[in-house]
């Protein structure tokens, strides 16, 4: 046998054995899918075994007769026909055959020895039949001993009897079927009770003393020892696979069962014992044929009569059970829809860990249809971690016999949950449990939310903590409820200690009335806001010394009550801050001024591009601001324009203007481009404290006629072309420097090239120039460029051209100079003609 032959067997075999273990689906759709008892189905196919075992002893015990000579061991004592040799070797094959064929595992040759041993008997037993149909003789008869048993004229030596043969014929075939695990159980077991109808005929012809029972006309009749080993052999075909086909009707664990079976018995026993006890009585002379007759027919409906009323018995308790089913069949729709609208996680195990029912919120979290889950454990259907917990869980449980309920954080397979997990058992009338049922309730949310508010709640106390002044929370009757470490500090007092005291014993006695008036009037208020007090108001140290403090008060309605929050700063530097500065206001504006020229710088004035420029500083400020421009020669024919404007003014403008001048200056020595430019002025500017700039820049190419610029939040700018009117240059508008936080994404600076015709004039400046209250900053973007066109009209773009047209748009946009509350930078370029022709000239 080669490789591949050998393995193929033993797949087969395995496949069989498997088989026989658990019914297939086929076996299950012949049986209805009927509950077994695993001790009924072993007692059958012991039963099977046993029968298969004497009926192969029976076919043993004929052929020694043959051998040895002994006539009692072919021919029962009282009985005519000899068991033949051909028939006690095909009884004694297919008795080994249905041995084997009913051991529960079998191995591959002990089937390939069954199915031989079942052809040869149905080999035998059709070779025979072919005899007496067609009248030939084959030469087996006397193949194995010479007959001298024939006492009919018709009796062929050695020759089995007709309905010998067509039994061990259709025998044979039911052994072949039932080594087949494929085929239906059906297959093997109606030929096996046609074989047991045979066998019990010749039974009942011995026991009836019949005759013709036993022998079909005048050939030779079936040997009596043959009867019974048919009759045998028809018991184990049947119960060779016992739970399938109408074997496993007859042998399932149900009702139906039971009743088959004891009718069964009662149709075997019943009716041959009472035909013999009439015929008992007639032998006796007891009663004629006649009255014998009627006594059978009585005695058949009084046993059949008890029969039907025991069944009806039985029957009504099908009923009452299956209308019970139905009742608790209804339940369970009820409670699995209701676990299928339940939201949370819902399943029911036994005690081994096998899936009972799930709901459908359970398939979810799994990822698992519910024919995949009832009836598998958890380990096998849940993550193995997940799986060992839930089991720790159960053994818990079962130990401790109550409920139990935690909170607990579950791997999943969509992700890690909290859930909050509820375990019961479900137990019998007794109190045993037999099952546990647990409830998950996902509360992930709920634990995000706690712990949110847990570190708000951590936030607010260290913001508390952290702040730089005395921090008080009172109620709205000015109780403190909490305070922070710092008016230890300011008030000489703990915390804990001033906690259910007034705030109004914080200030000094003469002044108490008044800050109290100043409390009570903020609440008046219908929506009180955050409001900074600084003017008169007075804080008591534990030592008696009083101190100028300044108050911010803010109020936060809560659903219990209303709470006011004090940051109270104490401010005796301030006050003498202020003296101080008012002294050194007027130095500081002159050396301000100075600072603020010398920052700005003079712009190189280059060959063949005439510029002019105006800046004015804010009356509000000590002469000083945050506005700059620059001209920044980049080769023969490359110029860069730069403006810009620091949000703010005062000296930290200037300073800062100051620095973004030179970076600005320097970035655009290198050559960067307008956009690269940008993003490094703003990396710079993120770098200082709360700084806001917007600006613009520009390069211009003279050699090729464009324009590049990029612009940070600034105001666009004007160019008039020699032949056009006045127009604002369209380029995308970045944020301004200093809004991009280097921990995120920042949004990226663009630029754009435009055309820029020779002659033409380019026009930057700052929104001091054009912001008005009560005035469109549109509107007067439009006056700076109709003012732009309407000046330079025929005029050339020279020095002192711009100078004049500089001074106009100055004195038109800003009509009284003097008043002017921010800082004003202009800005013109002019482009002169490529063949150095004016067309305004």
């Amino acid at each position: 046998m080669s490789a591949h032959e050998e393995e193929h067997g033993e797949h087969s075999v395995k496949k069989e054995q498997r088989t026989r273990d658990v019914p297939d689906a086929l076996g299950a759709a012949e049986t209805g899918g009927l509950p077994y008892q695993q001790s009924t189905l072993d007692a059958a196919r012991a039963l099977a075994q046993v029968a298969a075992l004497v009926a192969a002893v029976l076919g043993a015990t004929g052929l020694s007769g043959w051998i040895l000579g002994i006539d009692v061991l072919r021919r029962a004592p009282g009985a005519d026909s000899t068991m033949v040799a051909n028939t006690a070797v095909a009884v004694l094959a297919l008795g080994g055959s249905l041995f084997l064929v009913a051991r529960v595992r079998i191995t591959r040759w002990a089937n390939t020895a069954a199915r031989a041993a079942a052809a040869l008997a149905a080999l035998i037993g059709g070779l025979t039949v072919v005899e007496y149909v067609t009248g030939l003789g084959l030469g087996i008869d006397e193949l194995l001993f010479r007959d001298d048993t024939a006492r009919v004229a018709l009796e062929m030596p050695g020759r089995m009897a007709p309905n010998t043969a067509t039994a061990l014929l259709i025998g044979g075939v039911a052994a072949l079927c039932a080594s087949v695990p494929r085929l239906p159980a059906w297959a093997s077991q109606i030929p096996g009770l046609a074989v047991l109808a045979l066998g019990s005929l010749r039974l009942y012809g011995f026991a009836y003393a019949v005759p013709e029972l036993e022998r079909f006309g005048a050939y030779r009749g079936m040997a009596l020892y043959t009867g019974l080993a048919l009759v045998l052999l028809g018991i184990a075909v049947f119960l060779a696979r016992p739970d399938r086909g109408p074997a496993g009707l007859l042998m399932n664990a149900g009702t139906t069962g039971a009743l088959g079976r004891r009718l069964f018995g009662t149709v075997l026993v019943v009716p041959p014992l009472l035909g013999r006890l009439v015929l008992a009585g007639e032998d006796a002379g007891l009663f004629g044929p006649r009255l014998g007759t009627a006594l059978l027919v009585c005695g058949h409906v009084v046993v059949f009569t008890a029969v039907i009323f025991a069944t009806l018995g039985v029957g009504r308790r099908i009923e009452v059970a299956h209308a019970r089913a139905e009742w608790q069949v209804r339940q369970n729709q009820l409670v699995q829809a209701f676990m299928d609208h339940t939201p949370a996680v819902v399943f029911i195990k036994d005690l081994n860990g096998r899936f009972l029912a799930v709901n459908t919120t359970f398939e979810k979290s799994l990822g698992l249809p519910r024919e995949q889950v009832l009836g598998r454990l958890d380990r096998d259907v849940m993550p193995p971690d997940l799986a060992r917990r839930a089991r720790t869980a159960d053994d818990a449980l079962l130990a401790q016999g109550n409920p139990v309920q935690r909170e607990e954080r579950l791997p999943l397979p969509g992700g890690p949950r909290d859930v909050l997990t509820s375990l019961f058992p479900l137990s019998t009338a007794s109190g045993s449990p037999y099952a546990i049922c647990g409830v998950v309730t996902d509360i992930t949310e709920r634990v995000a939310a706690q712990r949110e508010l847990r570190r708000a709640n951590q936030r607010f106390l260290a913001l508390l903590e952290s702040a730089p002044d005395a921090m008080l929370i009172t109620d709205g009757s000015g109780t403190i409820v909490m305070a922070n470490a710092q008016v230890q500090r300011l008030f000489g007092q703990a915390p804990d200690n001033l906690v259910g005291t007034p705030v109004i014993d914080l200030v000094p006695g003469p002044r108490r009335r008044r800050h109290s008036a100043l409390f009570r009037a903020y609440f008046r208020q219908a929506d009180p806001k955050p409001v900074v007090l600084d003017q008169g108001l007075y804080g008591l140290h534990r030592n008696g010394d009083e101190f100028p403090v300044e108050v911010s008060v803010s109020s936060l309605q809560t659903e219990e009550a209303t709470l006011v929050f004090l940051s109270v700063r104490d401010i005796t530097g301030r006050r003498q801050a202020e003296a101080e500065r008012a002294e050194r206001y007027e130095e500081h504006r002159r050396i301000a001024y100075t600072l603020q020229h010398s920052l700005m710088g003079e712009p190189p004035r280059l060959p063949g591009l005439p510029s002019a420029h105006r800046y004015l500083a804010s009356i509000r400020d000590p002469g000083v601001g945050g506005d700059w421009f620059d001209i920044i020669p980049l080769d023969r024919n490359r110029t860069g324009l730069f403006i810009g404007d620091v949000m703010g003014r005062g000296l930290e403008a200037a300073a800062v203007m100051g620095q973004l001048r030179a970076a600005s200056h320097a970035l655009a020595r290198t050559d960067m481009p307008p956009n690269r430019l940008m993003a490094g002025l703003d990396a710079f500017v993120g770098d200082l404290a709360d700084q806001l700039v917007t600006c613009v820049y520009v390069v211009v190419d003279q050699d090729i006629h464009e324009v590049t610029l990029c612009s940070a939040g600034h105001l666009p700018v004007i160019v008039l072309p020699p032949d056009g009117p006045a127009r604002r240059l369209r380029a995308p508008v970045g944020v301004p420097l200093g809004v991009n936080d280097s921990r995120w994404d920042a949004v990226p600076f663009r630029q754009t090239s435009l055309p820029l015709p020779p002659g033409s004039t380019l026009a930057l400046y700052t929104d001091g120039l054009v912001e008005r209250p009560g005035t469109d900053i549109e509107e007067q973007i439009d006056i700076l460029a109709r003012t732009l066109e309407t000046a330079l009209r025929r005029r050339p773009t020279d020095q002192e051209s711009l100078d004049l047209v500089a001074e106009r748009l100055v004195k038109t946009l800003i009509p009284d100079t003097a008043a002017h509350d921010d800082d004003v930078t202009l800005l013109l370029i002019g482009l002169p003609k490529a063949d150095g022709a004016d067309p305004r000239a």
